[in-house]
């Protein structure tokens, strides 16, 4: 893959629109309270007996201090002491889970704390909430499973990765997002390189087999300049994936943005300026580009699953791990059970009131169709392999797939006139220019979104 080709301005230009992000399909706005706690109790049941393998969310929502940029849900509070009644609850939550399913011997192969920031848990609690786990639910051996945790270094200390990685934990992903003093300054998350290199060495030195960074381009202040300074840091500390995510200024949605100065965000052709150095500065160190925001190195996990056939998507993003059952447990939390999509209360007193009451925290969802699962399937594998072979769904959907999608393949002659793709008989193979905008490929495959065009917002692909 030459960058020139990944990087087409022309075609960026073009095609850069709002669309979603696909880390679900339907996606969470077609989520609707007609699914509740009784329905997922019945869920869990269900697929109590199947024998496919089981992942495992948490949320962890509290923050001590506010990044500007943040659009994840988050308590900010530097209350500590709430961190033990909100473990309570999910202690009670995940036993709860684990009765529902009875006596399941589904093995339990991925595991991810996010947040928030799982580490406002202290050690002992955090040992407390991974112990419970592992008592209630069958965790296959470390080195056939992949257990995250999303990690602020600034309050990450020696000590607490030694104990994320007795608690079972061997992957880490930490946001950095830039190092520049004055783009820190303008977001409130300041963050130096010394204590960022050190979280990471220790992860290493303790076990940890993969080590994430994030990164953030489109923030205010930000330049071509100052951010190569930024990865010339990264590139150096040699994580095995780096996410390079575009800032999304939604300060109507996301009320911590209102604080950020507009006037200082960057102009849209510096911050694909940015985005185009930066590509080619990852390519050039050797990081595999995987799809959308994600790089990897060529034998890291996530490259190689990408080259196996075996990548996935769900809403942690990229995956190593096939398509399987994930639990969500905590405030906000979405799990995906038995072809149905399910999202815990998001307000603390709601979800404490349900689960204090023996009743399941969910406020709403989506039990997917025949028709959704196909498009599912069709959405993930252009998400994870940039290629679609026809007979693989028709085989499976019973359906020619030509005339089914019609519609779609018919929407997606422009961009092969653009040479983003090739639609051919057999199927249709995604060209280096249109790997970047592999969202709006997908949209086109999307039918909610074409029945509710212009009624949700989302951000822009680029």
């Amino acid at each position: 893959m030459t960058t020139p080709n990944l990087f087409n301005i022309k075609m960026i230009q073009k095609y850069d629109k709002a669309g979603p992000r696909y880390t679900s399909y339907p996606t969470a706005p077609m989520f609707h309270n007609a699914i509740n706690g009784d329905v997922y109790a019945k869920t869990l049941n269900d697929v109590a007996q199947s024998d496919s393998p089981l992942s495992l969310y948490i949320h962890i929502p509290f923050c001590n201090t506010v990044c500007y940029y943040c659009g994840c849900n988050k308590i900010v509070t530097k209350k500590y002491e709430r961190a033990q009644p909100y473990l309570e609850l999910l202690i009670k939550e995940i036993d709860m889970v684990a009765d529902a399913m009875g006596e399941t011997k589904r093995p339990v192969t991925q595991l991810h704390l996010g947040g928030g920031t799982p580490t406002f848990l202290n050690d002992e609690q955090m040992r407390q909430l991974t112990n419970h786990l592992h008592k209630r639910f069958n965790f296959v051996p470390d080195a056939q499973g992949e257990y995250g945790i999303e990690m602020d270094p600034r309050e990450c200390t020696e000590s607490t990765v030694k104990v994320l990685r007795e608690c079972g934990f061997n992957r880490m992903s930490m946001g950095v997002q830039d190092f520049d003093p004055i783009v820190q300054k303008a977001v409130n998350r300041i963050q130096s390189k010394e204590e960022t290199l050190r979280v990471l060495n220790d992860a290493r030195n303790n076990g940890f087999t993969s080590m994430n960074i994030d990164l953030m381009y489109g923030l205010p202040h930000q330049t071509v300049e100052t951010f190569n300074q930024t990865l010339d840091t990264i590139i150096e500390f040699s994580p095995d994936r780096i996410a390079l995510f575009n800032y999304a200024h939604l300060p109507k949605m996301f009320m911590p943005q209102r604080r950020i100065d507009e006037a200082a965000i960057p102009e849209p052709q510096v911050k694909l300026d940015i985005l185009e150095h930066s590509i080619h500065k990852l390519l050039d160190a050797g990081y595999v580009f995987v799809g959308m925001d994600h790089f990897a190195k060529p034998d890291d996990e996530m490259a190689i699953a990408q080259k196996e056939g075996n990548l996935y998507r769900n809403f942690q993003g990229y995956s190593t791990h096939a398509d399987c059952d994930l639990i969500g447990l905590g405030l906000t939390s979405i799990g995906y059970v038995g072809g149905n999509f399910f999202q815990n209360a998001k307000d603390m007193d709601d979800y404490e009131a349900d689960i204090q009451g023996n009743h399941f925290s969910v406020f709403r969802g989506y039990q997917l169709t025949q028709e959704d699962h196909l498009r599912r399937h069709v959405i993930m594998r252009l998400m994870c392999d940039f290629t679609l072979d026809y007979k693989t769904f028709e085989s499976e959907y019973n359906i020619d797939f030509k005339a089914h999608f019609a519609d779609a393949l018919n929407d997606l002659k422009t961009m092969q006139d653009d040479q983003l793709l090739v639609l051919n008989d057999d199927g249709m193979q995604v060209l280096t220019a249109g790997r970047l905008l592999i969202r709006n490929i997908a949209m086109a495959f999307d039918e909610h979104l074409r029945a509710k065009q212009g009624e949700t917002k989302f951000s822009k692909v680029i």
